[in-house]
């Protein structure tokens, strides 16, 4: 016990949240002293990095004291003018007033909501309640739409639903990773150690195969790295399926079992052999090859992309091709073996 007339200084107190930046979802441990945040970690019971974080999330407290950051409302009296610093109570009561009048004047619908992509799932729930259940408008929209909207619809097109069937353990699994449209290494970083702690457990049983037009830090990694035409990705995963189909790499059960419209997608993928994937990508005819007999021998096959893939001419169908790989293969229901 101390002395008794010792001061006991209790230990800043730690909060669970989750880290607003990429689409990691990583969990944090925030050390609140004085009302501020002090020092971030990451979570170590938090699935999506247990325990592990990346620069941004350790930097968050100098973010959150830039000298330049808004801390309080502001108001114009009236257009051009300059903005005022404004109490919150009248900054709510003023924002309140006005939407009422709008609605009043024109309807509902003459309001639209745009959220950011770095809310946290709760606020997302909260600001759909303003706008669908109390204003009653369906004009919400958020960034979080905009990067994931061909992904959204890839999956609903191809598997009857909009979310992604994998799981961060699955990287822990999988003995080939085809990254697809990402530079891992620097967008989601927590993601990318995960992925070389597994390539390195096993230098001679993992390959890991990136696609992208450019050298990055995530190709730095790979095994094959496919430094394809820019928005030829759909020529390059129809060839490879094809020189599985070919190869007699398919699982033809799990096609007759699980899948429709085979023989639609056949009808397409005869028509693009390696050797034309070669002339559409720039690859070279065994680079194709390769690829695909990797990622067909594959005991677990995990495939993961982002913007490149999404934000991109029909990114919606080249979401569709990347699953139809998968389906094709049965590499979609084992574990280790999906689409994120």
């Amino acid at each position: 016990m101390p002395p008794r007339d010792a001061t006991v200084v209790a230990e800043p107190a730690w909060r669970s949240t989750m880290c607003p930046y990429c689409g990691v979802g990583c969990g944090l441990l925030v050390q609140i002293q004085d009302g501020r945040v002090a020092r971030v970690k990451g979570d170590p019971a938090h699935p999506a990095n247990l325990g592990d974080v990346c620069a941004k999330a350790v930097h968050l407290p100098p973010v959150l004291r830039t000298a330049d950051r808004l801390l309080h409302p502001q108001i114009r009296s009236r257009r051009g003018s300059p903005l005022e610093r404004a109490p919150w109570e009248l900054a709510l009561r003023f924002t309140a007033e006005r939407v009422r009048e709008i609605v009043a004047a024109h309807g509902p619908d003459a309001v639209a909501f745009y959220a950011s992509g770095q809310l946290l799932t709760e606020e997302y729930y909260l600001a759909s309640k303003l706008a669908r259940g109390f204003i009653g408008t369906n004009n919400f929209d958020t960034n979080s739409r905009l990067c994931m909207a061909s992904a959204a619809a890839g999956y609903a097109r191809s598997l009857g639903s909009d979310g992604p069937p994998a799981t961060y353990e699955d990287i822990d699994r999988a003995d080939c990773f085809l990254l697809l449209g990402t530079n891992t290494a620097d967008c989601h970083p927590v993601t990318f150690k995960r992925i070389r702690r597994r390539k390195l457990q096993a230098p001679d049983d993992v390959t890991v195969i990136v696609v992208d037009p450019r050298w990055t830090e995530t190709a730095d990694l790979a095994d094959l790295h496919l430094s394809l035409r820019p928005g030829s990705d759909i020529a390059l995963l129809h060839s490879m399926l094809h020189v599985l189909w070919r190869g007699g790499l398919l699982d033809t059960r799990f096609i007759a079992e699980r899948t429709t419209g085979w023989e639609e997608l056949i009808a397409v993928i005869e028509r693009y052999p390696p050797g034309r994937g070669a002339a559409l990508t720039g690859l070279s005819r065994e680079a194709i090859v390769t690829a695909a007999l990797r990622f067909g021998r594959a005991r677990a096959a995990l495939s993961l992309w982002s913007m490149g893939i999404n934000q991109s001419h029909v990114g919606t169908d080249k979401n569709a091709a990347i699953i139809n790989l998968h389906l094709a293969t049965g590499q979609a229901i084992r574990p280790g073996a999906a689409r994120r």
